[in-house]
């Protein structure tokens, strides 16, 4: 899941959100102003209302924030790196760029973001019953606090991809010494969970609880994919290992400069090579950044001749960036949540290559067809 608006950075660790965030944010406050307060706390004006959902909206996101900062610190301590937290339509996501070392650290880290959102739970139902509040600011610190464990509660649930479900796999890991095998059982459980809800779903619209029940049918179609997900991601770390970004990348991919205009890069290079996306030089050769046919498209036809393909590429800070020699299980992580799902391959700044998903298929293709062939002439 990648950032479509960047924050800044906190302790280090950059956070920004994604565009389905403001989904999330705009039903939150209308479900909060129009049904949840004015049933706790009936009485009050409209205003008022909207008042106790805006800040509600923005301290639970906040307390998101804190949960995936919780998996964050844990894993940097572990020694796992951090691409960054990104705020999306459901809820947060620490992004980890490195492969877990241990069973023991996958746990820590699973258990760390958690043991966050109990902690404000408790703090936050601690205040409301201790502090003498306002009955608006009392029924929103209330919410917070029964939010944050109901969530708490969910997201504890045996099941990949939530938290349960990766401690589920850590412990797993821990028994069988089998990555893999851990990922599939625990991965089983999260479709299972996923179809359940969807069928929920279904059930609820059906007897009438139209908004609810899409709701529920739209996590577990979330969850059934993100189990998938995980699964394959496993699978592929299997085969892949041992192999490097060299091993996969694209040698001497088509290039386009900065200053090319969109016209010309649509109409002389994408429709001669029909890439999805094109890495980015200068005259020396150096990695500028990555632009897609898509986002050129996207800009009106009449502006195409007087926009350069540096005004619509993603820059060189904001691509995913790999070297040669970096294990291909660790850059097909990072894929996974890499918007373009291509990454620039440098040597310092000089362009070498290009990674996607699809030359990583390709060459697992490959190795597979290679050892059928030997089979069956062995």
């Amino acid at each position: 899941m990648t950032s479509s608006i960047r924050l800044g950075r906190i302790a280090g660790i950059e956070v920004g959100v994604n565009w389905s965030w403001l989904i999330a944010a705009v039903l939150f406050t209308w479900v909060l102003a129009d049904g949840v307060f004015p049933q706790t706390n009936p009485g009050l004006d409209d205003g008022v209302y909207l008042a106790m959902a805006l800040v509600a909206v923005v301290v639970f996101f906040a307390s998101l924030v804190a949960h995936e900062f919780g998996h964050a610190l844990q894993a940097r301590r572990e020694g796992v790196a951090i691409d960054g937290i990104t705020l999306w339509v459901f809820g947060g996501v620490a992004k980890l760029a490195g492969p877990f070392p241990t069973p023991e650290a996958e746990l820590r880290i699973a258990l760390a973001g958690p043991a966050v959102s109990l902690v404000l739970g408790l703090i936050f139902l601690a205040v409301a019953a201790l502090l003498p509040l306002p009955a608006a600011a009392d029924g929103v610190v209330h919410w917070l606090g029964n939010t944050n464990l109901v969530l708490l509660a969910f997201n504890m649930l045996p099941a990949l991809p939530l938290d349960g479900g990766r401690v589920l796999r850590a412990l797993l890991w821990r028994s069988r010494r089998d990555f893999r095998a851990a990922t599939r059982t625990a991965a089983a459980l999260g479709r299972g969970f996923g179809q359940g809800l969807i069928a929920l779903g279904v059930l609820a619209v059906v007897a009438g609880g139209g908004a609810s029940g899409v709701w529920l049918a739209f996590i577990g179609w979330f969850l059934l994919g993100a189990a998938d997900a995980e699964a394959r991601a496993a699978e592929l770390g299997g085969l892949v290992s041992g192999l490097r970004v060299a091993d996969a990348m694209v040698r001497d991919p088509v290039v386009v400069a900065p200053d090319l205009s969109l016209e010309d890069f649509l109409e002389r290079v994408f429709f001669a090579h029909r890439h999805t996306a094109y890495p980015v030089v200068d005259d020396a050769g150096r990695a500028q950044g990555i632009v897609s046919f898509r986002d050129a498209l996207r800009l009106p036809r009449d502006r195409w001749q007087e926009l350069r393909v540096a005004d619509v590429m993603v820059p060189i800070e904001r691509s995913d960036i790999f070297a040669p020699d970096l294990a291909l299980e660790e850059a097909m992580r990072r894929l996974a949540g890499s918007q373009l799902r291509r990454a620039l391959v440098v040597r310092g700044p000089e362009l070498i290559g290009l990674l996607s998903v699809t030359d990583v298929v390709r060459l697992l293709e490959l190795f597979e067809a290679e050892a059928g062939a030997g089979s069956r002439y062995s």
